[in-house]
């Protein structure tokens, strides 16, 4: 074979491997949870969001980053009033607000304003994994899961009556459920209008006197991209959204509850010392603070002059691997970096194992629990609840403190008892 055609045949053959090796790997699932408007990934809302104007044809789609109870009613306010107004947003009687996110917690003056708006003919639409009990206690509902536990079966069905014929219509798919279901609901103020797999409530709705309305859902994994995508789900959307009223002029997607907690004192995107805060509205303390700012620079240009230094006292050696692990979880806790800490309280949990018994085996592994059960004499009741609850801190977007707290207590029984 003359070398040319030979070096032909290398590279053809390296063609062939290379394309083989393509198209034998298997693109991943992203299986990140945002419910960001922006993201196109699976379970992000980009349909939901973009398909809000086919949905609600006269009507503005308008980000709202506001709290509610910075909200006041006024007649027919015009668009380009809206944008010109900084720290007050104004509704009329025919604007749709549409939260979907993977926590609402509005504090009690929020709970108040929402409810308010309601009474004043406007329509709420709230779908979350998590829902503060003072909104919920204030509609007489309790939900079957809280904080950071929900449904964790790989697929979701759910079903919602079609507001014309209120048929039941029910709709799936193969992606992850994390779905909430009404343990207890008031009939005589309460409608159903939609349910999961099991016929349990999961979408409800409240009528006011005033024309307004409110709805709660549970199933915010229905609106992702993922879901609207599979076969005919688009329907399901098209029916939930379908009781908010056609002829709004205005439809708020809400972004301000995406990052917003009770007891939040950021309401309006300054925080303490934004521009807008309420301490530099605040003549006296604005100045006070001014002069103690200044006060300060005095004292540095003066003290940084040159000095000898301090001789230190140099401490004996110890360990301090014990302080600094200490050290680090204080961090993340202090921080609210409790999906990080979470991960991280895993990870050292999977080490301990590998290192004390020996089982390299991972998490979703069906053997898993049972070795190490084995191998530890630990209550099998006990350690079915500890890997669940780990893997479902997993999933999660965001750790609650509660859920972080309760995912601790649950390790030191093991770190103790095992």
């Amino acid at each position: 074979m003359k070398p040319i055609i030979r070096y032909r045949f290398l590279l053809l053959l390296m063609a062939l491997v290379v394309v083989a090796a393509g198209c034998g790997r298997s693109k991943r699932l992203n299986k990140n949870v945002t419910l960001w408007r922006t993201d196109k990934i699976p379970y992000g809302t980009y349909y939901a969001y973009e398909n809000l104007r086919h949905v609600f044809p006269d009507a503005s789609v308008v980000i709202n980053k506001k709290s509610p109870d910075q909200y006041k009613t006024y007649s027919y306010k015009t668009e380009k009033e809206e944008e010109d107004s900084d720290t007050v947003q104004y509704a009329d009687d025919k604007t749709n607000y549409i939260i979907i996110s993977n926590q609402v917690l509005p504090d009690e003056s929020e709970v108040n304003a929402l409810l308010n708006l309601v009474g004043k003919g406007q329509h709420v639409f709230i779908s979350a994994f998590t829902i503060s009990e003072s909104l919920l206690d204030s509609l007489h509902l309790k939900t079957a899961f809280y904080s950071s536990l929900f449904n964790t079966d790989d697929s979701l069905t759910v079903s919602v009556n079609n507001p014309e014929t209120n048929d039941s219509l029910s709709f799936t798919y193969p992606g992850t459920a994390l779905d909430n279901y009404f343990a207890s609901v008031d009939s005589n103020i309460t409608s159903i209008l939609g349910r999961d797999k099991f016929g349990r409530p999961n979408f409800v709705k409240f009528d006011y006197d005033g024309g307004g309305s409110i709805y709660i859902h549970l199933a915010p994994m229905a609106f992702t991209n993922f879901f609207l995508l599979h076969k005919n789900n688009k329907t399901y959307y098209d029916n939930a959204l379908s009781y908010l009223p056609k002829n709004s002029t205005i439809v708020r997607w809400d972004d301000y509850f995406r990052y917003h907690t009770a007891g939040s004192d950021n309401k309006d995107g300054n925080g303490l010392f934004g521009a807008g805060s309420w301490l530099f509205k605040q003549k006296g303390l604005s100045t006070a603070l001014l002069l103690l700012l200044a006060l300060m620079l005095i004292i540095y240009l003066f003290e940084s002059k040159r000095k000898q230094r301090v001789i230190p006292v140099i401490l004996p050696l110890k360990n301090a691997s014990v302080d600094f692990v200490k050290t680090v979880g204080r961090l993340y806790f202090q921080r609210h970096d409790n999906k990080n800490l979470a991960l991280k309280m895993t990870v050292h949990f999977q080490d301990h194992v590998r290192s004390r018994y020996g089982i390299r085996s991972s998490l979703n592994d069906p053997e898993f629990e049972k070795k190490l059960a084995w191998k530890t004499g630990y209550n099998i009741n006990n350690l079915k609840n500890m890997l669940f609850f780990m893997n479902s801190l997993q999933k999660m977007h965001d750790v609650t403190d509660d859920a972080l707290l309760e995912f601790n207590r649950k390790l030191d029984h093991f770190y103790k008892y095992a």
